[in-house]
């Protein structure tokens, strides 16, 4: 009897050497994804850490941020499978498909909180603005690549600019400003790199907030959120009406003071333990956990993982075969730092609480599969250099 799989050469694949170099399989960035898997398992951490002491059972919410990890997972490797130009030459599906769901959201989406977010499905809630953020990118990218200057037009911009205002638009009719903020940040970084011209990007800026001040005029801002606004302004405040919306990010703020320098211990936070001094803290504010349990030197490691991402993912849209690899990782980058930074100011008090998760630490399943999409494109770039 022949042993064949003996006789069997080796095909193309992880790892073989007979392999052609611009093989996609021989081209993943694991330094990327070494990071990537860093701050995920250290998230699972954290959320367990916060929410043990929330809910009969003590394993719930990191249970289920497991299966949505899994979830995830599976998602990103399809999106590396595929060459990021079949995602380009869909791009229009796409972002009318989110135009859709966010119309659908708005008129049948489930109230929580006074805003119509998402869909509620049963054991699985899916917010169509965390979708947003990765068709609005492909979009906006395949729009400005399909003609490439030396800087971008009067027109392009125009259009780039209707093509995000939209999306935009309605997300703040939900109303999440806090989503919507990541989509205008991802739209000034992608036109910063394709060339925008300064005015153009003063712009954006102005015209983003006289949509917010129109929203908070006509009372399509929710009153928690005007609230919100108030205590940032305020948060010394004794008024008894905003008493439940300084509740919230005076603890956060407390955990995170009397964390020191090296924390309190794993599980030892008196402020993390208790039921009630930090509502839905795995979700809205894990950079307190962290702070109080591990301290300065806990922070600053998250905070160093993020840098570090974040720094390949630059490096990727440097070595970028084309413009649209550029762009996409342009607008990847931009949202990751702008997220990260809302969450860890409006725990520390320098800016208003949006409800922005911490990507890839914070509880979500929409949030995690999202960014985890994300990191597939940018991954599927860096496959993809050579070709």
């Amino acid at each position: 009897m022949t042993l064949t799989f003996l006789q069997r050469k080796p095909n193309s694949g992880l790892g073989n050497i007979r392999s052609s170099p611009s093989d996609p399989s021989r081209n993943i960035d694991w330094v990327l994804a070494l990071l990537h898997a860093a701050l995920v398992a250290l998230g699972c951490f954290v959320i367990y850490s916060a929410s043990r002491t929330k809910s009969p059972d003590p394993y719930r919410y990191v249970t289920r941020q497991v299966v949505f990890l899994i979830g995830s997972f599976i998602a990103m490797i399809v999106v590396m499978s595929v060459d990021y130009e079949w995602l380009r030459e869909r791009a229009r599906f796409f972002y009318g498909v989110t135009i859709m769901f966010l119309v659908m959201v708005i008129i049948a989406g489930t109230v929580s909180g006074g805003a119509r977010l998402s869909f509620d499905l049963g054991p699985l809630k899916l917010q169509p603005a965390e979708f947003a953020k990765v068709t609005v990118l492909l979009a906006l990218a395949s729009y400005l690549a399909d003609d490439r200057e030396d800087e971008v037009s009067y027109a392009q911009f125009l259009g780039g600019l209707i093509m995000v205002g939209v999306p935009s638009a309605l997300v703040i009719i939900q109303p999440d400003l806090g989503s919507a903020s990541v989509l205008i940040a991802m739209a000034m970084g992608v036109l910063m790199i394709a060339g925008a011209k300064p005015k153009y990007i003063a712009l954006i800026t102005l015209m983003s907030v006289m949509t917010v001040v129109a929203a908070l005029v006509s009372g399509i801002i929710s009153t928690y959120q005007i609230a919100r606004v108030r205590v940032f302004f305020n948060q010394d405040t004794a008024d008894p009406t905003l008493k439940d919306y300084v509740y919230q990010p005076r603890h956060a703020m407390q955990a995170i003071a009397t964390g020191g320098v090296t924390g309190k211990g794993w599980l030892q936070g008196p402020i993390t333990n208790a039921k009630n001094d930090i509502p839905v803290q795995w979700a809205d504010f894990p950079f307190s956990a962290v702070g109080e349990q591990f301290g300065l030197i806990g922070c600053a490691v998250i905070i160093g993982l993020f840098a570090l991402l974040l720094l390949r993912i630059w490096r990727i849209a440097h070595l970028s075969k084309d413009t649209l690899g550029t762009y996409l990782c342009a607008g990847v980058f931009t949202m990751v730092l702008w997220q990260v930074f809302q969450n860890v100011a409006m725990t520390i008090g320098i800016m208003p609480v949006t409800g922005l998760p911490m990507p890839f630490i914070s509880y979500g399943g929409s949030g995690l599969l999202s960014f985890c999409i994300m990191l597939g494109i940018v991954q599927n770039v860096h496959m993809r250099r050579y070709r």
